[in-house]
């Protein structure tokens, strides 16, 4: 597509730059691919990225390589228009199968670096809802579809781990249950159990429904085999 790039991102990469990760960015890769042809929207440091995933999150991303693209599907995602959907494996059984979560999102007033649930009232939180379906009982734990309204910064994990129920292997978030730290140690599973399966817009050039879909990575299917 002249428009449009989607990728399947494996866990690993940092989708730009930042301080500590200059190289070896899924930019940089992107840059060579497209022979510098990405949307200058996003500045040099962030050419083409709309939005990301977090560096250990596996899955779907859609890049623009020109600007009609890029604030074409900006609009969508500022409406919350955008499908998305994940796919996580969290710890324990939650008692209800589906729910909504709408706790506003915001810095932790006591790590800079981790975001957490705050209240109503305080000015800093951003508006989030996360829709979760349990699709699938496991030992200790379960396989939970998460369908994004709002794209803040570590949704998933945090609204999980705010209902008792964090991602197995986050390391920021949670902690694994105690009946599963030997299984996850013994596959050396060390990355929040979260890949984005679905993404779907519409084009913001063609006017075409566009879907991509993605299944789950080879370390979390390991990983869903042993929990069954």
């Amino acid at each position: 597509d002249e428009h449009l790039i989607g990728i399947d991102k494996p866990a690993g990469p940092v989708v730009h730059p930042a301080a500590g990760n200059l190289d070896g960015t899924l930019v940089n890769a992107l840059l060579h691919h497209c022979r510098g042809q990405l949307s200058g929207i996003g500045g040099v440091a962030r050419p083409g990225i709309v939005h990301r995933i977090d560096k250990d999150t596996s899955g779907l991303l859609v890049v623009a390589k020109t600007d009609a693209a890029h604030e074409g599907l900006a609009k969508q995602f500022a409406d919350h228009s955008i499908e998305r959907a994940y796919l996580a494996l969290v710890g324990g059984r939650p008692k209800a199968l589906e729910g909504t979560l709408s706790t506003p999102l915001g810095r932790s007033a006591h790590d800079r670096k981790k975001m957490a649930v705050l209240h109503e009232k305080d000015q800093r939180g951003k508006h989030a809802v996360t829709h979760y379906k349990v699709l699938e009982m496991l030992t200790h734990s379960a396989m939970v579809e998460c369908r994004l309204e709002t794209g803040r910064t570590h949704q998933v994990r945090v609204h999980m781990a705010s209902i008792g129920h964090s991602l197995l292997g986050d390391p920021v978030y949670g902690r694994n249950p105690a009946p599963l730290r030997a299984l996850l140690e013994r596959i050396g599973f060390r990355r929040q159990a979260l890949h984005a399966a679905v993404l779907g817009f519409i084009h913001p050039v063609t006017g075409q429904n566009v879907r991509f879909s993605s299944l789950l990575p080879a370390d979390m299917e390991a990983l869903l085999v042993d929990l069954r």
